[in-house]
This record gives structure tokens, C-alpha cells and sequence, in this order.
């Protein structure tokens, strides 16, 4: 087993809250290594030490909400929508800072992408167009508007506040999801 050093994993974690926390506040762009250095109380080399540049930093920390999700995804597509939408929701609310900052950020607009990506290929599975009720929609148009969808609401909810709890928001996302497939 590796044993890593737990001053590593604590100035990570110091990094990237604040280059999450620097997002909500300002530009991206206008963000510099020594901003990031001087909220995370690192040195600059520090970063570098992890990371090439800012732009790593960022798609690491969006690839590392990625894997998340998608290890929620190996246990949750197990159960009914309900269950599955509610562990989502929960994540998302435990991650509210970097979703909102991510779902509002003009810095990070691939961000939206890559999780519009994640959600179509977890639905991919789901979708079933040879059911009678779906014996006109391709396969394709049925995975965009569910994926669309689904990041439309989980952007609404993030961006106002979050003004429902994840229970309310699994039970209404899962009725729909059943629906619809």
C-alpha cells in the first residue's frame, strides 16, 4: 500500500479551495498563481510542485469531481431513480461551493460541458427507445434532452441557493427520469 504524506494531501486540498473560493470572487483569467498561493497559505513553489500551471490545477479538480461522480454512478445505477438521484443531489449540496462556482463561473464554461458528458454517457444504459412509447426518438435526441435537462435543473438548484433539500430534489428529478424513460 502507498502511504502518502499527509502534508501533501493537506496543501492539495488548501490549493484547491482556494482557487475555488478565488473563482466565486473573480475571473478566472484574473487569477494569478500568487493569489492562489497567498489564500491556500502555500508557497508558490508548492503549487507548482502539483500542478504545471493554473489551468492544471483546474482540470484536476474538475476531473477529480468527475471520478466522483462517477463512482457515486458504479453503486447508485444499482438502484430506482429516486435513490440514485438522491446521492447526486447529496453530493452536490456537500460540494456546493465548487458546483456553484463551476455552474456560474465564466472561467470554467467547460466544466458544464464535461458534466453534460458525464450525465449522457451514465444515461446512455438507461435509455431504452425500443420501448413502444419511444418508437419515434433516436436514441440520441432522448440522451441530450435527459442530459440537458438534468444539468438544467441541477443548475437551477445550485444557482438559487439550493432551495429545496436533495430528498425533495431526487423524489421530483426521479419522478421525471421515470417518465421519461
Amino acid at each position: 500500500m502507498i502511504k502518502i504524506d499527509r502534508r501533501i494531501l493537506k496543501s492539495q486540498a488548501a490549493i484547491k479551495k482556494a482557487v475555488i473560493k478565488l473563482m466565486s470572487e473573480k475571473s478566472f483569467d484574473d487569477i494569478t498563481i500568487q493569489d492562489i498561493s497567498d489564500k491556500a497559505n502555500v508557497h508558490r513553489a508548492t503549487i507548482y510542485l502539483h500542478y504545471q500551471d493554473k489551468f492544471d490545477l483546474l482540470d484536476k479538480l474538475i476531473e477529480e469531481h468527475i471520478h466522483a461522480m462517477r463512482e457515486i454512478s458504479d453503486w447508485a445505477c444499482e438502484m430506482d431513480w429516486r435513490t440514485a438521484t438522491k446521492a447526486f443531489f447529496e453530493y452536490f449540496e456537500r460540494n456546493y461551493l465548487f458546483f456553484s462556482t463551476m455552474l456560474a463561473s465564466k472561467g470554467a464554461p467547460s466544466f458544464r460541458s464535461l458534466f453534460l458528458q458525464f450525465i449522457i454517457e451514465e444515461f446512455n444504459e438507461e435509455v431504452e427507445p425500443s420501448l413502444e412509447r419511444n418508437h419515434e426518438l433516436t436514441k440520441e435526441v432522448m440522451l441530450r434532452f435527459m442530459g440537458t435537462a438534468y444539468v438544467g435543473v441541477v443548475e437551477w438548484w445550485i444557482t438559487n441557493g439550493m432551495p429545496s433539500p436533495p430528498e425533495e430534489m431526487a423524489k421530483q428529478v426521479g419522478i421525471l427520469l421515470e417518465r421519461v424513460v
